[in-house]
C-alpha cells in the first residue's frame, strides 16, 4: 500500500494534499476508507469524470475502501459554473440521473471482499433536515471570513455576476457530506479535482471542529486540459459522454484515437491501467513513429473496453477497419454502421442517382467534372469496391442494411449516402 502515492505522482494524478507525509502514513497503515463525490447534473457522466472514477478504482486496487457518492441532494443545486449561476433541476429529474450515474460508476468498482465499495447518496442525510437544523448544526461551525478566501468564491465575488447564497453555501453541504461519511463509515479521506480544493478542505475543517481527535485528509487530482489549452473531454460537438445513447461507442473510440500527440502521454498515464514499462514503451513509439498512432489506438481500445465492454470495442474496431477497406462492411450490424457513418460527412437522398452526382452530394468532389476525374484516376469506391463508370447509378441491392452507401475518394476521404425513400 505504501507505493500508491508515488504511483499517483508518476501518473500525474497528485496535485496536492492536506499533509502528504500524514497521508502516506495513513495509506501505509491502511486500509483507508475514502470517498469521491459525483453530482448528477446531467443524464450521464462524461470523459472528464473518468479521471476521478479511475482514481477511485486505483485506490481500491491498492487495498483501500471506496465510498462513491452520487449527490441526490447537491445535484438538485446544479452544476457549478465559474462565471454564472447554477441551473437548478427538479427532484424527479435528479433522482433519475442518480440512478443512471450509479449504473455507470458501479462497473468500475468491486463490491466484494474486505474493501468492498459502497454507493452512497447525500439525500439520505439531508432530506429530513430543516433549514434551522442545518444552520444550527452545520452553519455555526463555518466562518464567513474564511469562506470568502476560497478561490471559487473569490473569483465569483470579483465577477460582474457576483455570487448567490446557494453558490456560497455549497461548501457547507460538501463539508457536511464528509462529516456524515466519517461518522457512518469511518471515512478519513476525500478525493476530488483540484478545482474542488476549497470544498474538500471545508469538510476537513468541519470534522476537526466537531470530532477533534479525527485525522482526516484530502487528495486533489489535477484538472486535465489539452495541449492547446481547451477543456479536456470536449469535442467539436460538445461533451463526450459515457452513455452509449448520448455518445456512441464508435464516437467514443474515435475521440481517443484522435488525441493530439502532445496529449497522449499524460492521458495514458492518468487513464490507462497498463504498467509503467508498457506506457513508457508506448511513449517511445509515439516519439519514433507518431503517424502510426500506436498509443492512441492502445488507449482507445482500453478505455472503450472499460466503458462499453469488449464486445462493443471489437465492433467499433471492426467498423473502423471496414470503412477504410480493411474489413467487410456487410459484416457490420446496423447500429454500429449507423454510428460510424454519423461521424463522417453524409448526405440524404430520396433515391440513387449516378455516382458522380452522389460524390458531389456527399462533398467528396467539388463538381461533376471533379467527380469524373476522381473516377477516371481510379480513386472512387462504393462500399470499398472501385468504380470505373461514374455515370452509372449504384443498385439498390448495394445499400447496406437497405439504407447506406459508403463512398470513398482515395485512401482516407470518406462520406456516406443515406437513401431515405423506402
Amino acid at each position: 500500500m505504501t507505493e500508491i502515492v508515488d504511483e499517483l505522482k508518476w501518473r500525474g494524478l497528485f496535485a496536492q494534499s492536506t499533509d502528504e507525509d500524514a497521508l502516506r502514513k495513513a495509506l501505509a497503515d491502511g486500509p483507508v476508507t475514502f470517498y469521491c463525490g459525483f453530482d448528477p447534473t446531467a443524464a450521464s457522466l462524461h470523459v472528464g469524470h473518468l479521471v476521478q472514477v479511475l482514481t477511485v478504482r486505483r485506490l481500491q486496487q491498492a487495498g483501500h475502501r471506496p465510498l462513491a457518492l452520487v449527490g441526490g441532494a447537491t445535484g438538485q443545486i446544479g452544476d457549478p459554473r465559474p462565471t454564472a449561476e447554477r441551473t437548478l433541476n427538479d427532484p424527479e429529474t435528479v433522482a433519475n440521473w442518480v440512478t443512471r450515474l450509479r449504473s455507470q460508476i458501479e462497473p468500475f468498482l468491486s463490491f466484494e471482499g474486505a474493501n468492498a465499495a459502497v454507493m452512497v447518496n447525500n439525500l439520505d442525510w439531508t432530506a429530513g433536515m430543516s433549514a434551522i437544523e442545518f444552520l444550527r448544526d452545520i452553519g455555526k461551525h463555518f466562518r464567513v471570513n474564511k469562506m470568502l478566501t476560497k478561490d471559487s468564491v473569490a473569483r465569483r465575488l470579483e465577477s460582474q455576476e457576483g455570487i448567490s447564497y446557494t453558490e456560497f453555501s455549497y461548501q457547507l453541504l460538501q463539508g457536511m457530506d464528509f462529516l456524515e461519511l466519517y461518522r457512518r463509515y469511518g471515512c478519513t479521506l476525500q478525493q476530488g479535482g483540484s478545482d474542488q480544493w476549497g470544498n474538500l478542505t471545508a469538510g476537513i475543517d468541519l470534522i476537526h471542529r466537531l470530532e477533534s481527535a479525527a485525522e482526516v485528509h484530502a487528495l486533489a487530482t489535477p484538472l486535465m486540459v489539452k495541449a492547446d489549452g481547451t477543456k479536456f473531454g470536449k469535442s467539436e460537438s460538445g461533451a463526450v459522454w459515457l452513455d452509449p445513447e448520448m455518445t456512441t461507442p464508435y464516437a467514443f473510440y474515435q475521440f481517443w484515437l484522435n488525441v493530439d500527440d502532445r496529449d497522449i502521454s499524460p492521458y495514458m498515464r492518468i487513464l490507462s491501467f497498463r504498467s509503467r514499462a508498457e506506457l513508457e514503451e508506448l511513449e517511445k513509439l509515439t516519439e519514433e513513429r507518431p503517424q502510426a498512432r500506436t498509443a492512441q489506438r492502445a488507449l482507445a481500445e482500453e478505455l472503450t473496453t472499460l466503458v462499453h465492454g469488449a464486445e462493443q470495442c471489437a465492433a467499433v474496431i471492426a467498423a473502423s477497419k471496414a470503412l477504410f477497406g480493411q474489413g467487410e462492411l456487410g459484416d457490420l450490424d446496423e447500429a454500429t454502421l449507423s454510428a460510424a457513418l454519423s461521424e463522417v460527412p453524409h448526405a440524404k437522398v430520396p433515391e440513387l442517382g449516378p455516382l458522380v452526382d452522389l460524390l458531389v452530394e456527399a462533398g467528396l468532389a467539388p463538381s461533376k467534372s471533379g467527380a469524373r476525374r476522381t473516377v477516371k484516376e481510379g480513386g472512387a469506391y462504393v462500399n470499398n469496391v472501385k468504380v470505373v463508370d461514374g455515370e452509372a447509378a449504384p443498385a439498390r441491392e448495394e445499400l447496406l442494411h437497405g439504407r447506406w452507401l459508403v463512398l470513398r475518394r482515395g485512401k482516407k476521404n470518406l462520406a456516406a449516402i443515406e437513401v431515405t425513400a423506402g
